[in-house]
Order: structure tokens, then sequence, then C-alpha cells
């Protein structure tokens, strides 16, 4: 039996990011003052264990589906976050507004090889924001049920920051216009 490493590491949550969060992109600011403070340190870079749909919503917008065996293996970073931390991502992420949803997710070090994701002590639990539930099948479907490997520099071509969007809609007004296109 695989030893699982807790997504809880001495009372800090391991945090899988795929998108915006990562290293040089949008909102990795946000980790940078996590880390500066100490309620937050980067692990390393990995990826899902199984198959996850990585797609792109309105406005280039990343959102990992929690559809396990669908799309392909992703890849991401993982961070070590307090709870002060986690109180400022799941704001980021809307987590109280039906947005995104922090759950579990296995992961594996990215440089493993894919046919050995079960060897003992590489196996690794941690948490990550997918999209709510309430859409991720629509967003799926969206996409022709295909999904990213990794959301790169060529996927952000296009995305808009949440203060530069038309500020008279929601967020989950525009993932319903987006939707609804």
């Amino acid at each position: 039996m695989v030893a699982d490493r807790d997504f809880a590491v001495a009372d800090k949550a391991l945090i899988f990011t795929y998108g915006t969060l990562k290293r040089n992109f949008s909102n990795h600011p946000l980790l940078q003052d996590l880390m500066r403070t100490g309620d937050a340190s980067f692990i390393g870079t990995y990826r899902t264990a199984n198959n996850y749909p990585l797609v792109c919503g309105p406005y280039r917008v990343p959102f990992l589906l929690n559809l396990p065996g669908s799309g392909q293996p992703v890849h991401g970073e993982l961070y070590s976050v307090s709870a002060r931390g986690l109180v400022r991502m799941d704001e980021l992420e809307g987590t109280s507004r039906a947005h995104y949803e922090r759950l579990p997710i296995k992961l594996v070090p990215d440089q493993e090889e894919e046919n050995d994701d079960d060897a003992p002590g590489r196996l690794t639990c941690a948490e990550a924001y997918y999209a709510h539930h309430n859409y991720a099948m629509e967003l799926w479907k969206k996409n022709g049920k295909r999904g990213l490997r990794c959301y790169s520099e060529k996927e952000a071509i296009g995305y808009v920051k949440r203060k530069d969007r038309p500020q008279h809609l929601t967020f989950l007004d525009h993932i319903r216009l987006f939707l609804s296109d």
C-alpha cells in the first residue's frame, strides 16, 4: 500500500496550482506575498496522478474540472500554504461565491515516469481549485471535451485580469455568457 503524504503538513495545506497562480503568471504575486510573510512556500513541480480536464473559459481563465479520468495529466506547481494564506487564496478563487471549489487531488512529482505513478512514497495528496461543479460539465462540453496538459504562456494569450473585465457583470455572469455563446 502506498503511504500518501497528507495534504496538511505541519498545519499547512498543500495546494496544487495549475494556472494563473503559477510562477510568471498574473496571480502569482499573491503567492509571492504569502511567501514573503511565511504563509506559503514552493514545494516543486508536480502533475496530477490521474487524468483531469484543464480548459480555458471566459477571458482565457484556466479551470481544472473535477472529472477524473477525462482529459490528461495536468502539470503545475505545489505550494505549502498556512491557514491564513488559504483565506487569501480562497478569496481570490471565489470559493464562497461558487467560482471554484478547493478539493483533494493526488499528485506525483513532475519528473517521474508516466508509468511509475504508484511507486511508494511518490504519491502526494494535496488540494486544488476546481471549477465549481455547477458549471464544470458545461465548460468541458464548450471546450469540445479536449483539455490541456499545462496552462502555458501560449494558452494565457488573451487572458484578461479581473480588474480589466467589465465590472457590471459578476464572474458567474461572465461564465454564463461564455457558455451561452
